[in-house]
């Protein structure tokens, strides 16, 4: 069965959630969980992958391997982090036709310059703004499919303040992109603003642990205008705290982390062991 289109899932009158999986067995569970879509975002695989952080340490063939893995772990759309597009025009054009022939359904590209970083830490610049332009439609020509959605982030906010991220957002609309990220608005004024500037055109807000934006309920962002709700760090930081817990408990030489885990017949069924035990039923009898 097909993954449903980007534009379908934002054609639902609800905000359309998007926990961010850093591996295959992170993008099953939330599809087990229900969710509708679920993103791959660069900190958070980069940070379980690589174990390094997000400051443009990794190109497009390892992200594009890790993109992979995850895709084939699940059948809910994605929407992939193609930061900057890993160089010019050119190499924008390689990133989108990379991740959509993997089976992304929803793309962002972002307007910092390499070697980028994480939205929310300090020391970002940005391209100038044509430079992103032309970045976004080139992205948008890339397209094999009218359905693969294009998301155009801006950095812009914590540079040029955010009427010059409103204003590269405009741009970045009109060259091509099909919705727009305004990354790391410091307050919920901030957020109503973004909210206001583009109401109509699909939206989204990153909610991240620790970071300069005030966390939101999905309602009441989607009251404010944003479609899209992102949570990039949610699930990874909460297991490296338990895994941390886990660890000081192995080496004090106690179990008093036993039976807060998963069972491991639950373990068996997420990673689907009774379909593969059915295969070898089936052809080795």
């Amino acid at each position: 069965m097909p993954r449903p289109t980007w534009n379908a899932l934002l054609a639902v009158p609800e905000p359309l959630l998007l926990p961010v999986a850093h591996d295959a067995l992170s993008a099953r569970l939330i599809e087990a969980a229900g969710f509708r879509a679920a993103s791959v975002g660069g900190f958070a695989l980069m940070g379980a992958r690589h174990g390094i952080p997000d400051i443009g340490l990794v190109g497009l063939k390892e992200m594009a391997d890790g993109v992979r893995d995850i895709l084939a772990a699940t059948t809910l759309p994605l929407m992939i982090d193609g930061d900057d597009g890993y160089g010019d025009v050119k190499n924008v054009t390689r990133t989108m036709r990379t991740y959509e022939r993997l089976g992304a359904a929803a793309i962002f590209i972002e307007d910092q310059v390499s070697p980028k970083r994480c939205g929310h830490m300090a020391g970002k610049s940005v391209v100038p703004t044509e430079v992103m332009e032309r970045k976004i439609s080139a992205a948008a020509a890339a397209r094999d499919s009218k359905d693969t959605f294009l998301l155009a982030r801006t950095d812009a906010r914590a540079l040029e303040g955010l009427d010059g991220a409103l204003r590269r957002g405009e741009r970045y609309l009109k060259a091509g992109a099909d919705g727009i990220f305004i990354e790391a608005p410091v307050s919920i004024a901030e957020l109503e603003r973004i909210g206001r500037a583009f109401k109509g055109t699909p939206q989204l807000a990153n909610m991240l642990e620790d970071g300069a934006t005030p966390l939101m309920t999905p309602s009441d962002l989607y009251g404010l205008g944003f479609q899209m709700v992102a949570y990039p760090v949610s699930l990874l930081f909460r297991i490296v705290h338990t895994m941390q817990r886990a660890l000081a408990d192995m080496r004090a030489g106690t179990l008093r982390l036993q039976g807060e885990g998963v069972s491991f017949a639950d373990f068996k069924r997420l990673t689907g062991f009774d379909d593969w035990a059915a295969v070898e039923d089936r052809f080795n009898r």
